[in-house]
């Protein structure tokens, strides 16, 4: 998931193909399988997978194969598996020392069937990661420049893409969407490969029924899953309900289809979407981002539950109905950022950001903020949302001594907070 825009993702029951699922109405997955790839993706070998790098066009070779052996279509450039792109020069990029690199979307096809095969749905997953850093790393010191392995940011992601396109491949539907599944890269630069995809898709945007999308689905705590997006279209939420009957997930289903991963992409193409995510936790941007802390039965229950509802939607009859939302505004800021050290909740917003921790010797650490606090203000500011949270930040500078107001309990404490330095 990228960091520039991570503060703004604060953030019909039709049949589902039987051979994808058991008798419990749940698919069946391969957990063996999804293990191994993702210890693939997040070994050592492949160098923290940074755009345009040898790593990451190994990982690319690698998905490739993987979508040939399930007898799946390429989808790529002159019928390769591979969507090739160059780098742009932003200010991201270049510190990330990837502009001008090229790199590859890896693009398969699971093609359709009768009246609905000329409309599709895409299913994607970001695969390159951070490299050695340091560039976007929340690490510190000799850390950031080690192996960003990035095994839940996301080889978790693509591990799913990868397991649904092997349950949805043995579906004998006679009648069902085509279903485009695209591994991204560049996404930790900015959405690049998924913008790049949704300016030049496989099937013609205003066909394409919905988007979907994984993005650090590999820490399922508490069978709590986020599913952002939900108010895209109106349909979104009975759906999710229906599949859950056989699951019984804690499903927190919310927002719009804006946020800091791919599916924005697809979004700003007026298409509803749908973000899968086990929430934000201490190892990320980190290399303690490592494939051993991955809960691989919680990523199987993952992959299945979003394989039971592309199932549904690949067989629906009608159209889904999008719902727009504004772009979400956030206050500029220049040179060397503020930098508090918590990491928020983001399963909900109850009047403010509750924190599910915070980084072991940050500000936030030593001015006595918890994990479960709420934070409902810093300065001047009242902080609702975790929009408010990053437009009232930009406005501080490290070293600056900050009031921040955190709920806890039946108590509202004002607490005096250091600043750190981010670059």
């Amino acid at each position: 998931m990228n960091a520039t825009r991570l503060a703004i993702a604060a953030l019909l029951a039709l049949s589902v193909p039987a051979r994808a699922q058991n008798t419990s109405g749940r698919a069946r997955t391969d957990t063996a399988r999804i293990e191994n790839d993702v210890r693939y993706l997040a070994s050592d070998a492949l160098d923290g997978r940074l755009t345009g790098y040898p790593g990451n066009d190994s990982a690319a070779a690698y998905l490739a194969r993987h979508f040939h052996e399930l007898g799946l279509r390429p989808g790529g450039d002159a019928g390769a598996w591979l969507q090739h792109w160059t780098v742009g020069s932003t200010v991201a990029t270049r510190e990330a020392t990837v502009a001008g690199r090229g790199t590859a979307n890896v693009v398969a096809i699971l093609p359709g069937r009768g009246s609905l095969a000329g409309q599709d749905i895409v299913i994607g997953a970001h695969f390159d990661h951070l490299g050695n850093g340091p560039a976007n790393s929340l690490a510190t010191g000799d850390s950031a420049h080690l192996i960003h392995h990035g095994a839940d940011d996301n080889a978790s992601g693509t591990a799913a893409v990868l397991e649904i396109a092997r349950l949805l491949s043995r579906s004998h539907e006679r009648n069902r969407r085509t279903i485009v599944f695209v591994l991204f890269s560049g996404e930790e630069e900015g959405d690049l490969g998924s913008a790049w995809y949704a300016d030049h898709p496989v099937v013609p945007m205003d066909s394409t029924l919905a988007m979907l999308n994984f993005d650090m689905v590999g820490r399922l705590r508490d069978d709590k899953l986020l599913v952002l997006g939900v108010k895209s279209a109106t349909e979104w939420q009975r759906l999710l309900d229906s599949v859950n009957a056989a699951y019984h997930l804690d499903v927190r289903a919310s927002g719009d289809g804006w946020g800091a991963s791919d599916q924005a992409s697809f979004f700003a193409k007026h298409r509803p979407v749908l973000f899968f995510f086990t929430d934000l936790h201490a190892d990320y941007h980190r290399p303690s981002d490592t494939w051993d802390k991955i809960n691989w039965g919680g990523l199987a229950t993952v992959a299945a539950f979003a394989a039971d509802v592309a199932g549904r939607l690949a067989v629906r009859s009608g159209p889904l109905t999008f719902v727009d939302a504004p772009l979400p505004q956030m206050a500029s800021g220049t040179g060397e950022r503020a930098y508090l050290g918590s990491i928020p909740d983001m399963s909900e917003e109850p009047g403010g950001v509750r924190l599910s921790g915070v980084r072991a010797g940050s500000p936030a650490d030593a001015a006595g903020i918890r994990a479960g606090d709420i934070i409902v203000g810093i300065g001047a500011d009242t902080v609702a949302n975790l929009n408010d949270m990053q437009n009232a930040l930009v406005k501080h500078h490290p070293g600056e001594i900050v009031s921040i107001r955190v709920r806890r309990g039946d108590q509202t404490l004002a607490l005096a907070v250091t600043l750190g330095r981010r670059s």
